[in-house]
Formats: C-alpha cells, structure tokens, sequence
C-alpha cells in the first residue's frame, strides 16, 4: 500500500476507510512528557520528534487570563470565571467561581470577543508549519464552557429541570460565539474541529438523554452543521458512559468519537460493531493505571487489543483514553506510539 501522509492518514480514518496504517496523535500531551521524551522541545517539534499524524490546538491555553493574585494563582478567565492554578505545570486553571450566578448575572452579561485577532496567532504559525503535512485539529468546547466558566455545573444540571430559560440563556451566549469562533478557525486552516465537552460521568450521561437532546445537542449539531458546511469534519469527544447517548451523537452528526471510556465499561469492539459504519472510532489505551504504571509489554498488548477490536476495515485512529497527562511514565508512551506503527500497517495481521 502506498504510504501516505500524515494528514492522508487521520482524513482517510476519519472518512471511514482504510490507511496504510492505524494513526495516532493526541488530544493534549503534558510538557512534563515532552521534556523527558526531547528535552527543550516545544510542543510542535515535539509532534514532528513523534511523527504524530495530529497537531492539536487548544482553545484553553490561548484564553486572556486577567492576574489577580498572583502568589495565589488567582485569575479571571475571558467568560469571567474566577479561577485558580494548582500544581506546579500551571497549565490549565480550575474555576472557583462562575461568571453567571443569577438570572440577573445573564441579563448583563457581555461574552467576549470570539475574532480577536491575538486568539488565533499561535494556531496561524502551527498552519504555516503543518497544512498539508499533519492534521492541524481544534478544539471547541460549548457546553464546557457553560458548566465551567458561565455556570457551575450542579445549578446548570439542576436549570435543566427547575429553570429552562436559563440554559437557553446560556446556550444562546455560547452558540453566538462558537459561531464565529469555529468560522475564524476554519477560515484561518484547521483540518478538523473536536469539540471536548464531557458530556459523562463513569456510570452513565450528566443529564437524562432527553435533557441531553434538548439543551446540550443542538449547539453540538450547530457546530457539525457548519464543520460540515465548510468540509471540515468534526469529531466528539467525551469521557464517561455514554451508551445511552451514542445515538444522539452520531444523529447529530459527528464523524468520529473519543475516547470510548474502557473505566466507564465502553467496550473498543462493542462501539466499532455497533457504530463504526457511521462514525470513525477513536481511543481507548488506558492513560490511568497502564500508562502511568503499567510495564512496556502490558501496553504493547492492549494497543493490540484495541487494533484487534476496531481496525478492521480502516475508520479507528489509536489514542489514549483520555491524554498524556503528567503522571503518564514517558517511556510507556513512547512504547505506545511504537506499538502504534508496528501492528497498525494495512493489511491488518493481528488475528
């Protein structure tokens, strides 16, 4: 088979059809991971060092974040959130304190501005370097943001039921703005959208699935409309058991979907038989308790695993369960990328 590109690679997949080999790439990679693996490279070189078929850019570590107590790690992010650092990687802040608290908060409230230029420079470099060459993908996070930075997420679950026009509300401030935010992205050369809402907890979906459909679909769909409407695919990714919500994201039109939680009791093979006529599959190497702990041959192992139970055919990229987080053991990942390309060449020889 012919070898192809990296971007070929992820597109073909997330097409459904079969590469010349199962690709890889990551949501998120901790620099500590980075700094072990290629000491004093950036995270870009580190992509190139891997030769991961995906780039992906963060909106999360491009937010303005207005300092407001430094030795405590305090600041407010662009939604208005209070929010605090721990740990020593400061990469992504926690919220202490939601944006919008009452009816009266959203009456006033005054979203930020999705087309500010300095948003999108650090994604406009990683075009220059990587368009045509490796997937260049973005995230996008509605309901994230929502349950985060707009409204905590116990008072929005509860809004569901006892305040409806306060989700709509709120869905209202944030399909506005990933309107424009997802045209801005595209327009500026990203090959794929993921919007990374946790949409599940481990036993099963945040809200029922009738909640699910009315308040948290439809600005999913809005964002695959237009995706799809500038032929740019867009992939789902949420943590959790979403058996019961499986349906609703693939009517909605995702093209493919992260990362089939095996700690929630997602079976890789279940999901492939079940939808993988109609989405591309993504995951499910554990990044807990394997990743961090496990030996280089138990990794090696399941990443057969998962190529065994889903590769068939093409349409299954191999990634983590979740990401490269900190605690992840550095070599067990690099064992994992290795695995990666020796099993996943087309034609499959795994039994």
């Amino acid at each position: 088979m012919q070898t192809l590109t990296n971007l070929e690679r992820v597109m073909k997949a997330v097409h459904r059809q079969e590469p010349d080999t199962v690709p890889t790439f990551e949501l998120d990679i901790d620099m500590r991971i980075i700094e072990a693996l290629k000491p004093g490279a950036t995270y870009e070189d580190f992509i190139e060092y891997m030769d991961l078929d995906a780039v992906c850019y963060h909106e999360l570590k491009t937010d303005r974040f207005e300092v407001l107590d430094e030795a405590k790690g305090l600041v407010r992010d662009q939604w208005g959130a209070i929010m605090k650092y721990s740990g020593v990687s400061r990469t992504i802040p926690m919220v202490l304190e939601p944006a919008i608290k009452s009816r009266e908060d959203l009456a006033k409230y005054v979203p930020p501005d999705p087309d500010r230029p300095l948003r999108f420079k650090q994604l406009e470099e990683t075009v220059k370097r990587f368009k045509g060459k490796r997937a260049v993908i973005a995230v996008v996070r509605p309901f994230a943001t929502i349950f985060g930075s707009l409204r905590n997420q116990d008072e929005l679950l509860k809004d569901m039921i006892r305040d409806p026009e306060m989700v709509e509300g709120l869905n209202e401030i944030t399909s506005n703005y990933y309107k424009r935010y997802t045209k801005n992205l595209i327009d500026v050369g990203v090959d794929i959208v993921i919007e990374t809402a946790d949409w599940a907890f481990t036993n099963g979906p945040m809200a029922s699935p009738k909640h699910v459909a009315r308040y948290i679909i439809p600005g999913f769909k809005e964002v695959v409309d237009y995706c799809h409407s500038r032929n740019t695919p867009c992939l789902k990714h949420t943590d959790g058991n979403i058996w019961t919500i499986f349906d609703l994201i693939v009517e909605a039109g995702a093209d493919g979907v992260h990362p089939i939680d095996p700690l929630a009791g997602m079976d890789l093979g279940e999901a492939k038989a079940r939808y993988g006529d109609r989405v591309c599959i993504m995951g499910n190497v554990d990044c807990g308790k394997l990743l961090s702990w496990g030996t280089k041959e138990e990794v090696r192992e399941s990443v057969k695993d998962c190529i065994r139970k889903a590769g068939k055919g093409g349409g299954y990229i191999c990634m983590s369960s979740n990401s490269i987080h900190g605690a992840v053991n550095p070599d067990n990942f690099a064992e994992m990328i290795r695995a990666v390309r020796e099993y996943g060449k087309y034609p499959l020889s795994l039994a």
